[in-house]
């Protein structure tokens, strides 16, 4: 399938690493030219080296360049949006992908752990996204992305930051939806559920007693969906992909839940498990 990708010019912000990197590497399959921002700059000059890897193999001319950068630092996020777009002469695709909150049950947080998430992860992608527009504008085309997680849409009591932060993201990318619909921009965002990335794979390295845990630990943690399983990222990657792509040019506005089926499995009750079929009836 052609996604209508080649020559495009992509931004994806957390791109060095996880679900950011795995779509960076679809757009550059698709021959788009892709320009990616991380912190860390040992991961990140790895993840250019991959992605020209990509780019190589694909044949279709996509450029890959790379930026360490610290996101929540508004004025430096705006100039590299600026400077990708004086470089490449153009802005097409904007993916914002961003830290996640600490981990915790509403009353556990004071009001300053509350201000501490918003100015984490929804400031940054509004700021971002606010950047963007413009370039987006100019180009007459555009898809613009924001990964948020299965909280934007399913409360989830232990993940009480990452709801509110996300749930305020879709409304503002549904605002975004409306005013920039009639200049053939889209805007949509990502609820993926628990997804096999470094910081879930650390968390699962950290409860596992010993390297032979290391494994069971990773299935517990995605066990809870219709599949079974975590996600990979390449399969976040493969419907950002297409969502950034000619061939979704009526979807904006929306929010695609990615989580294997864990929202229609229900709660995890595991008193239920092994029960007669009339106990609680």
């Amino acid at each position: 399938m052609d996604l209508g990708l080649e020559g495009k010019v992509a931004l994806v912000a957390g791109g060095s690493s996880g679900i950011g990197l795995a779509v960076a590497t679809e757009l550059a399959r698709e021959g788009a030219h892709v320009a990616i921002a991380g912190r860390d700059a040992d991961r990140l000059q790895a993840a250019v080296h991959g992605l020209r890897e990509v780019a190589e193999h694909a044949a279709k001319g996509g450029r890959i360049t790379g930026s360490s950068l610290d996101l929540t630092d508004p004025d430096a996020a705006r100039r590299w949006v600026d400077e990708v777009a004086t470089e490449f002469g153009a802005l097409h695709v904007v993916l914002i992908s961003g830290s996640s909150p600490p981990i915790g049950t509403t009353a556990r947080f004071d009001l300053a752990d509350y201000q501490a998430a918003v100015n984490r992860v929804l400031y940054p992608a509004i700021n971002l996204a606010l950047a963007a527009v413009g370039h987006l504008r100019a180009a007459g085309w555009g898809r613009l992305l924001f990964v948020a997680s299965e909280t934007a849409v399913e409360p989830i009591a232990p993940l009480v930051l990452s709801g509110i932060t996300r749930a305020a993201l879709v409304r503002f990318a549904q605002g975004l939806a409306a005013d920039l619909g009639p200049a053939g921009i889209t805007v949509n965002v990502l609820a993926p559920g628990t997804v096999r990335t470094p910081p879930v794979e650390r968390a699962a390295a950290r409860l596992a007693a010993d390297d032979s845990e290391y494994e069971a630990r990773l299935a517990a943690i995605g066990a809870h969906s219709a599949l079974g399983r975590l996600a990979r990222p390449e399969e976040i990657g493969a419907v950002a992909a297409f969502l950034a792509s000619e061939r979704a040019s009526f979807v904006t506005g929306t929010v695609h839940l990615i989580d294997g089926g864990a929202g229609a499995m229900g709660p995890d009750l595991p008193h239920l498990s092994g029960t007669a079929p009339d106990t609680f009836t």
